[in-house]
């Protein structure tokens, strides 16, 4: 073989069958399992970006980890976000990412940001359902429930 090139794999760890995959249903069912998958050691540090991939009953395929900044903000690379996206081949995306601060209202760059993604992902029929902002001690503010989506 002389043509050598490297493959990209998406992994999932745990090994949950695709039967007992989490349903979410609401808003808080998505904080909940959000906000127990976050590193409490630097929730008050630094920001984070993750996503959960959801499939089309919108059973959780996994949380991903998109990116980690400083403290008040965290560089998200939508073209690695889709890749991800895409190749796990969900079909559905709920973003979250964390202040903090405290302070639960979005910025000015958390709302283009979601716009953005919310545009690419319906490029490719990908159902954004909400983008969650997490404060340290788990309260969340909701895009959807307050009707920025």
């Amino acid at each position: 073989m002389r043509n050598k090139v490297n493959e990209i794999k998406i992994s999932y760890e745990g090994g949950i069958k695709s039967k007992n995959w989490m349903q979410v249903s609401t808003t808080a069912q998505a904080a909940e399992v959000l906000f127990e998958h976050w590193d409490k050691s630097t929730i008050q540090l630094q920001e984070t970006f993750k996503i959960v991939l959801l499939n089309n009953s919108n059973k959780v395929k996994g949380i991903c980890q998109i990116s980690q900044g400083g403290i008040a903000g965290t560089l998200v690379d939508i073209r690695i976000l889709f890749a991800t996206v895409l190749k796990s081949l969900s079909v559905g995306l709920i973003l979250a990412h964390n202040h903090p601060s405290g302070k639960l209202e979005p910025s000015e760059a958390d709302i283009k940001l979601t716009k953005k993604i919310k545009k690419a992902a319906s490029v490719f029929d990908i159902r954004l359902l909400d983008h969650l902002i997490f404060a340290p001690d788990g309260d969340y503010y909701s895009f959807a429930d307050s009707g920025r989506l």
